[in-house]
């Protein structure tokens, strides 16, 4: 019997993860209350989406070029630089449509641009640095594979637009990674199996991949409390 892919192995890890993470999403977006109520998680929910979404890029351009500080000969190097370097470019300017949603939902966009970030959103980009650092920078496939993974349902723009009374417009970032996220899954999927990776580095991946989903979790629980949610 084949031993399953390493993408399915790291699949049912994660498995263990989605009662939390799900039941998070379910506090986060649960129905009751009036329009208000979710203008305000809604406008919550971005300010935190662009501090969590202005981190990726940077962030895989620094383990771009950590491949290229690699030993000479490392199998991994390249095609996981050439993954990164095309990924970027499908990221890139993510974190302006969050800025573009905050207005057209009435909100000010500047405490996104100038604040400082939730903590539990600098813990999850901060720990991808430290191991892209001081480990692989393959580490990072976990940290996206979860990323991508849960994106928004494709449901999702529309119940709460008729929640929140807000324009089409608001809800760009929801609708569009909605659409998108699934072809990047399949992307990062096939590099993990692809990859001749050892297993300090598999291991690497799978740790990255859990600690992101626990933090996800954490977020939307915070996010569900504040204001008026019920986690």
């Amino acid at each position: 019997m084949n031993a399953p892919s390493r993408s399915a192995a790291l699949r049912v890890k994660l498995a263990l993860t989605a009662p939390t993470l799900n039941a998070a999403a379910a506090a986060l977006w649960e129905p009751s209350g009036g329009p208000s109520r979710h203008v305000s998680r809604y406008v919550a929910y971005l300010y935190a989406m662009h501090a969590l979404i202005r981190a990726s890029v940077p962030l895989m351009e620094r383990a771009a070029l950590r491949c290229g500080e690699l030993p000479p000969g490392d199998p991994s190097a390249v095609p996981l630089a050439r993954y990164l370097e095309q990924h970027i470019e499908e990221e890139r300017g993510h974190d302006d449509w969050l800025l573009d949603d905050l207005a057209a939902a009435g909100a000010d966009p500047a405490p996104a641009r100038h604040g400082i970030g939730p903590p539990v959103v600098a813990g999850l980009a901060g720990a991808q640095y430290y191991w892209v650092e001081h480990h692989h920078p393959v580490a990072l496939l976990g940290y996206i594979r979860v990323l991508e993974g849960n994106a928004p349902a494709p449901w999702l723009a529309g119940r709460l637009a008729a929640r929140t009374g807000l324009p089409a417009a608001a809800f760009r970032t929801v609708r569009e990674h909605a659409e998108l996220d699934t072809g990047h899954l399949a992307a990062v999927d096939g590099l993990i199996d692809s990859l001749p990776l050892t297993r300090d580095q598999e291991e690497a991946v799978t740790v990255s991949a859990l600690h992101t989903a626990d933090g996800v979790a954490r977020l939307f629980l915070q996010l569900a409390a504040t204001p008026g949610g019920s986690p």
